[in-house]
């Protein structure tokens, strides 16, 4: 073997070397056969002698790790890489449970290593010519019950009580992903703790909290460990993945949103924010937004916590993103004084915001609610115009009616959310100030609904129909079932499903990362029946052929929810 191949896998010169959770060998270490799994279904695996081998996998090996214990695997060799452009990175394996991202403790030590694609072309071309391979692996690891450390600090407020928090990952083992919003972050504070101490800025009324930690293991714990902090934390900042070069492609900012069911004002403030900030550089930069994303601490927006939280993220430009490639060389300081300047911003305001300044929030808020409704109406008489059937138009008025309807009600509650920085005992006086801009937003949604009937009838006449057209709701067969169905939720977050193994789960997705389950669980509050959480969650993402009725029917059966008798 030549000498740049002999040393497959150094966690002491690359961590990324060994995945996350893996398993130890004795000292003298062991030496296995290695097999490439090159069909990873469970079908073609199930045909394979695994036993105590060593398996190259070509797919995220945490994502079959089930398969491989079953199989009775020593471990795997990761050779799957999101960019293989990056011959010389490997991808970091964070994900080591039997069942998924969880490693708990009935998850087998399987070893876990990961190479780069070069190291994997050679290992390929070597199984061909010269099987059976053999190599020596020696890890000294161990699994125990620790501490999982997390670091929290705090600019005090001038009242006590309430804070806002900025949020960031110090356990990534990458510099943008995410040395980098720790690094943000804490500059933020520094700037604004400096600020503050020289009498330049006022001291806000709110304390403004980091909180650097383990991504979700950390915050969960933090949430689960301070109920009374978090009811009194009025809004937050996840920083995640941020701090690209300027220079490429596909990095600058996106900044994603609350999910629809926990709309707030802050979603139009750090628009706002990063609007005015980005078109004042001496280059204005271009900047993006999306609607909400999990899969990081931004499920601290969901109602079952109530942080309305945001999230800018930064695209690579060169893909890196889990990669032994993500160093400090390709962060640009440039991107991370932009991040750390509006994250300054968005703190240091809502900190501050009293009852003046929600005023112009709920201002701010009824603006992009216009907006919202205006560019969903745009959408659908597009649509109008572009249909040549009565049955379409029928169905494309009465979803087009009812995305209306469901965007003033939504955007009425990013104006009200403003109610939460005013004093309690004064927020009655204020909410009466904000009844007329809730009334100009049913109006205005009164106004577009009857622009897209009118051009409805207007396309029916060009197309010689001379009925009036209806209404036509799509029909739904689930409908039935799920109106006599309630669900509570049982914890906070997202439901993983990691307890249960992948062939087990009735074909139904991991609720940590697919959008649908997700919006739909956070719809549900214990009062609205399932019929309205499937009709709220597909006005929120679009239409939707999951099968409702039957996931919580299968989370309710396992003890994930409980059903309540109407």
């Amino acid at each position: 073997v030549p000498e740049e191949f002999r040393v497959l896998a150094d966690y002491e010169k690359v961590p990324a070397s060994l995945g996350m959770w893996s398993g130890a060998t004795s000292p003298e270490g062991v030496t296995a056969e290695v097999v490439e799994l090159k069909e990873s279904s469970p079908e073609a695996t199930e045909k394979l002698n695994l036993k105590d081998k060593l398996v190259v996998t070509h797919q995220n090996p945490s994502n079959i790790k089930w398969l491989l214990a079953r199989k009775g695997a020593l471990g795997a060799i990761n050779a799957f890489t999101e960019n293989a452009d990056l011959q010389d990175g490997r991808q970091w394996i964070n994900a080591w449970g039997d069942n998924g991202w969880a490693f708990t403790k009935g998850s087998s030590p399987l070893l876990c290593f990961s190479i780069t694609p070069r190291q994997s072309a050679f290992l390929r071309k070597l199984l061909v010519e010269k099987s059976p391979v053999r190599v020596k692996a020696t890890v000294d690891s161990r699994y125990y019950s620790g501490a999982y450390p997390y670091v929290t600090g705090l600019i005090p407020g001038a009242q006590p009580g309430e804070e806002t928090l900025t949020l960031g990952h110090t356990s990534e083992q990458g510099a943008q992903d995410n040395a980098t919003g720790v690094a943000a972050m804490l500059e933020a504070l520094a700037t604004l703790h400096r600020l503050i101490a020289s009498g330049q800025l006022p001291r806000p009324a709110r304390a403004i909290r980091i909180l650097a930690m383990g991504e979700m293991y950390g915050s969960m714990h933090y949430i689960a460990t301070n109920p009374d902090r978090i009811r009194r934390t009025v809004a937050a900042i996840c920083l995640d993945t941020p701090a690209a070069s300027y220079q490429l492609a596909g990095t600058e900012y996106t900044f994603y949103l609350n999910p629809h069911v926990a709309k707030s004002y802050v979603d139009a403030l750090i628009l706002r924010v990063a609007g005015s900030y980005f078109s004042n550089l001496s280059q204005p930069r271009p900047w993006h937004w999306r609607e909400y994303m999990t899969g990081t601490d931004t499920y601290l927006g969901e109602p079952a916590i109530g942080i309305p939280t945001v999230w800018p993220y930064s695209g690579s430009g060169i893909h890196t993103h889990h990669n032994s490639a993500d160093t400090p060389a390709d962060v640009d300081p440039r991107s991370l004084r932009d991040l750390a300047a509006i994250t300054a911003a968005y703190l240091y305001f809502v900190a501050s915001g009293g009852e003046f300044d929600a005023l112009w929030l709920a201002e701010l808020a009824l603006n992009r609610g216009f907006d919202q409704i205006l560019d969903a109406n745009a959408k659908n008489l597009d649509r109008v115009f572009s249909t040549n059937r009565a049955e379409d138009l029928g169905q494309i008025l009465a979803q087009a009616r009812e995305k209306i309807a469901y965007l003033a009600e939504r955007e009425s509650q990013s104006v009200l959310s403003v109610l939460r920085l005013v004093p309690e005992a004064r927020r009655e006086p204020a909410r009466s100030l904000l009844d007329p801009l809730l009334a100009s937003l049913r109006t205005f949604g009164q106004e577009q609904s009857e622009r897209l009937e009118r051009a409805v009838q207007q396309r029916a006449a060009q197309l010689g129909i001379r009925a009036p057209i209806r209404p036509l709701p799509a029909p739904d067969p689930q409908l039935a079932s799920a109106s006599e169905i309630v669900v509570k939720r049982k914890r906070f977050g997202t439901i993983p499903l990691d307890e249960i193994p992948p062939d087990r789960r009735k074909g139904y997705p991991s609720g940590a990362w697919d959008l649908v389950p997700i919006a739909a669980l956070y719809w549900c509050d214990g009062e609205r029946n399932l019929a309205e959480v499937m009709r709220l969650t597909q006005l929120e993402l679009g239409p939707s052929s999951f099968d409702f009725v039957g996931y919580f029917r299968f989370l309710e059966e396992h003890g994930y929810v409980e059903f309540l008798k109407r």
